[in-house]
C-alpha cells in the first residue's frame, strides 16, 4: 500500500536516479555524504506519515533531579552570563570579554580550562570529571554586525548608532541569540557537573567555547586539529522561534573573499583609473546569472561588499567582496564555488583589475541522530516549553507587528517530534556540523524569540536580553542537562545514538573542506586578555602580521595619443 509521502519519496529519488538499490549504491558512491543525509529514511526506518515518537525513553533519577536542582537555584546566576554577553555584544573572533566570562563560570564550579584550542584565542576547552562517557557541550558567544537594539523595544531602536554625515551605522548585536547558547550549554554542562559530584557518577563533561561561529570559522579548523576526538556524544542547542528537538540536516558552505585590485584617481578623470569596486560589482552581477541555471534549490550563495571605496571623488583601487556558498553536501559546494571563482576571474579581467582569492573556512552539512532527537523530546515533552509571561506575549506581538507577521506571541508548546522532509530544500549552515561527523550530536532548538522573526534580525536582539531570552536559555538548560544525564545513566540509550551514528557514518570518510596550510582569520587579542589567559601571540604556526594585500597596478591606457586637431 503507498501514501502520499512514498509517491513524493520516489518522485523524489527517481529525479536523482535512485529508484533502485543501484541507482541508491550509485549515490552512496558518487556522494555517500549525501547519501548519508538524504537517506535517512532507509537506514532509520521511519516516514512521516506514521512515524511516532517513542515515550519512556527519559527517565527520572537522582542524578537528574540534582542537575535540574541546581539550575533552579542558579537561574540568577545564569541570566547574569546571559546578560553579560549580550551587553559586549563582541564580533567574531574577537570575543575577548565573552569568553573570559563563559570561562570564568566553568572555573568558578571546578572545570579546568585550557585556552586556544585549535589556534584561536578566544577558544577553550574546559573539563570536569574523568573516566566513563565523555559528553561535549557547546558555548558560543559571538554578535552579529548591525544588528544592536535595545533589550525589550518593540520597535527598531539600536542601541548603538554611529553617526557619519554620509552613511551612519549600527553597533554589533546578538541577532542570533548566541549570548543565550554560550549561557545555556555552559548552565547545562555545570549541572551535569555537580550531578556528577554528588551522585559519584563515573563521567567527563567538556565545554568547547568556541569562537566565531557566525562566519563558520572556529570548529571546522577546531576539528581538523583534533579538539573534538574523543567524544562520546556532543550536545548543542540553538536560539529558535519554536521549541523542538532537531533532526535535520544543514547546508555545507565555504566561505572566501575576492579582492579586486587597481589603480586609484579622481573620479571627474577617470580614463586609466582601475576601479576595485568595478570588479566586485561585476563579480556580484556575473554571479547573478548563475541562479537560474547553475544553482539546485538545495543551493544558496550571498555575498556582502566590505570596502566598496570612501567618496565618490576617489576610485577605488581596492575592493573585496566575500561570499558565502551553500549546497546540500561538500561535493556539491565544490561544484558551485568553481563556478563562482570563474566568475571572480572574468571580473578581474573585464574590470582589468588583480583578483587576489583568499579562502577562509568551509563546513560539512550536518548529520542528523534520530536516536537522540528521540531522547532530547522526550526531555523535551517532560520537562515542558519556556514560561512566558503576558508580558512576554505583548512584546512577541509588538516584535510580530513591526516586521509584518501575524501577531500570534511565542510559542507555549513543544513541537511534536518528526522526521525530516525526504528531500532537503537548502538553508541555514552551522559550523558544529563538523563536529557532527566525529561524534553523535543531539540538538534541540528552543523558543528564545517570537515565531515569524527571522535569525539575524534585530528582533532577535530584543528578546536576546529580555525575559523572553532568559526563560528560553534556562530551558534550554534543563533540555541539554536531562539528556545529558540520561545518556551517562542509562548506557542503552547511549548504545542507542553511538549505533545509529556508526551505522549512518558507514562508508563516509570524513575529510576537512579547508586545504592544510589554511592560515584562520584572525585579530590579535588585547594584551590583558592574553596575560589572563596565559596565551602567547603569535599561536604556533600562525604568520603574523599576516602580509599586506596592496594595489600597485599601472594606470590604464586607450592607446597611442591622437595626432592633433589641425
Amino acid at each position: 500500500m503507498s501514501n502520499d509521502y512514498e509517491l513524493g519519496r520516489r518522485r523524489l529519488l527517481k529525479a536523482f536516479g535512485l529508484t533502485s538499490a543501484a541507482g541508491t549504491a550509485a549515490m552512496m558512491s558518487a556522494d555517500p555524504v549525501l547519501g548519508a543525509t538524504l537517506g535517512h529514511d532507509e537506514r532509520t526506518g521511519v516516514s512521516p506519515a506514521t512515524y511516532r515518537a517513542p515515550t519512556g525513553l527519559a527517565q527520572d533519577s537522582e542524578a537528574k533531579s540534582t542537575a535540574l536542582a541546581w539550575i533552579d537555584t542558579a537561574s540568577s546566576e545564569i541570566v547574569r552570563l546571559n546578560d553579560d554577553v549580550w551587553k559586549y555584544a563582541e564580533l567574531s573572533l574577537r570575543e575577548w570579554k565573552s569568553s573570559l566570562a563563559v570561562a570564568a563560570l566553568l572555573k568558578k564550579y571546578g572545570f579546568d580550562v585550557e585556552w586556544g584550542a585549535g589556534g584561536f584565542p578566544a577558544a577553550f576547552v574546559a573539563t570536569y570529571g574523568s573516566g566513563g562517557p565523555v559528553i561535549g557541550f557547546n558555548a558560543e558567544y559571538d554578535a552579529l554586525p548591525g544588528l544592536s537594539q535595545k533589550a525589550g523595544a518593540g520597535e527598531h531602536d539600536p542601541l548603538v548608532y554611529h553617526y557619519d554625515a554620509y552613511g551612519p551605522t549600527y553597533g554589533a548585536g546578538h541577532g542570533d541569540g548566541h549570548n543565550g547558547l554560550g549561557a545555556g550549554s555552559t548552565a547545562a554542562a555545570i549541572a551535569v557537573s555537580r550531578a556528577i559530584a554528588e551522585k559519584g557518577l563515573k563521567a567527563t563533561v567538556k565545554v568547547f567555547g568556541t569562537t566565531g561561529e557566525e562566519q563558520l570559522v572556529g570548529k571546522p579548523f577546531m576539528v581538523k586539529a583534533g579538539v573534538y576526538d574523543g567524544l562520546d556524544a556532543f550536545m548543542d542547542w540553538h536560539p529558535f522561534g519554536s521549541t523542538l528537538a532537531f533532526w535535520n540536516t544543514t547546508s555545507a558552505l565555504s566561505s572566501a573573499t575576492f579582492t579586486f585590485l587597481g589603480a586609484a584617481g579622481h573620479g571627474a578623470n577617470p580614463l586609466g583609473n582601475k576601479s576595485g569596486l568595478d570588479g566586485a560589482l561585476l563579480m556580484a552581477t556575473m554571479s547573478e546569472y548563475l541562479r537560474e541555471k547553475n544553482v539546485a534549490p538545495s543551493g544558496r550563495f550571498h555575498y556582502a561588499i566590505i570596502n566598496g571605496g570612501g567618496a565618490p571623488n576617489v576610485t577605488p583601487d581596492m575592493c573585496s567582496i566575500w561570499f558565502f556558498i551553500r549546497e546540500g553536501s561538500p561535493a556539491r559546494v565544490k561544484v558551485l564555488y568553481d563556478k563562482i571563482v570563474e566568475c571572480a576571474k572574468a571580473a578581474a579581467q573585464a574590470s582589468q583589475t588583480r583578483l587576489v582569492h583568499k579562502f577562509h573556512s568551509a563546513t560539512w552539512n550536518s548529520l542528523g541522530n534520530k536516536a537522540g532527537a528521540e531522547l532530547m523530546y522526550d526531555n523535551m515533552r517532560q520537562i515542558g516549553p519556556p514560561a512566558f509571561t503576558d508580558e512576554d506575549h505583548a512584546l512577541a506581538k509588538q516584535l510580530q507587528k513591526s516586521l509584518g507577521k501575524p501577531e500570534v506571541g511565542m510559542s507555549t508548546t513543544v513541537v511534536p517530534l518528526a522526521p525530516p522532509a525526504p528531500s532537503f530544500g537548502g538553508g541555514i549552515s552551522t559550523d558544529t556540523a563538523d563536529v557532527s561527523w566525529h561524534a553523535p550530536t543531539v540538538t534541540a532548538l528552543v523558543a528564545t524569540f517570537p515565531a515569524g522573526c527571522p535569525n539575524h534580525n534585530w528582533t532577535v536582539t530584543s528578546t536576546a536580553g529580555h525575559h523572553i531570552g532568559h526563560q528560553g536559555t534556562l530551558s534550554a538548560a534543563r533540555y541539554l542537562a536531562a539528556s545529558a544525564v540520561d545518556l551517562i545513566t542509562q548506557p542503552d540509550r547511549l548504545t542507542a545514538v553511538q549505533d545509529e551514528f556508526r551505522q549512518r557514518t558507514d562508508g563516509v570518510e570524513w575529510k576537512s573542506m579547508i586545504p592544510d596550510g589554511t592560515q584562520p582569520p584572525l585579530y590579535e587579542p588585547p594584551a590583558d586578555f592574553l596575560a589572563e589567559t596565559g596565551q602567547q601571540w603569535p599561536p604556533q604556526g600562525v604568520t603574523w602580521p599576516v602580509p599586506e594585500v596592496i594595489a600597485a597596478e599601472q594606470l590604464g591606457t586607450t592607446g597611442p595619443d591622437l595626432p592633433p586637431v589641425t
